[in-house]
């Protein structure tokens, strides 16, 4: 039984999937179109272990949102890095509230730099129900994988 504080999402992420989570890598965002295609884009996302929450910051007007908003809100995130690869999937919503976008440019900033001024930006949170790969062996990108 999971609770608020512990929800089923978070369960799936194990610490290598957390650590590979953390180090600085891009990752590709899979959305759906209308037609059921897929639109692959590069991203900058940061995850919440203790919600199980990825979260990727965008411009409003972006493909990504639109489809999203269109309804299309299964996703898929994936990192890869030599021959360890995660792919994050879940149900995306898109934020556009002033503390939901500050709290995902602070998370962003950790891992990345901080993001570029953009008047537009939106958050989509996407709530990981899915987990696949082998970053669970993961031991930095420094050691022998």
């Amino acid at each position: 039984m999971s609770s608020a504080s512990n929800p089923p999402s978070a369960a799936l992420l194990g610490p290598g999937v957390v650590a590979f989570f953390t180090e600085r890598h891009l990752a590709t965002l899979t959305t759906l179109r209308a037609d059921g295609s897929p639109h692959v884009v590069p991203v900058g996302v940061t995850l919440d272990a203790a919600t199980g929450t990825a979260r990727v910051i965008t411009s409003g007007t972006s493909a990504k949102v639109r489809h999203v908003r269109g309804g299309q809100t299964r996703v898929a995130v994936c990192q890869v890095e030599g021959k360890v690869w995660t792919t994050l999937e879940g149900t995306a919503t898109v934020r556009d509230d002033a503390a939901a976008i500050a709290d995902a440019e602070a998370r962003y900033a950790v891992r990345y730099q901080q993001p570029r001024v953009n008047p537009a930006r939106v958050v989509l949170e996407i709530a990981v129900d899915r987990v696949l790969g082998n970053a669970e062996r993961w031991r930095g990108p420094e050691a022998p994988q």
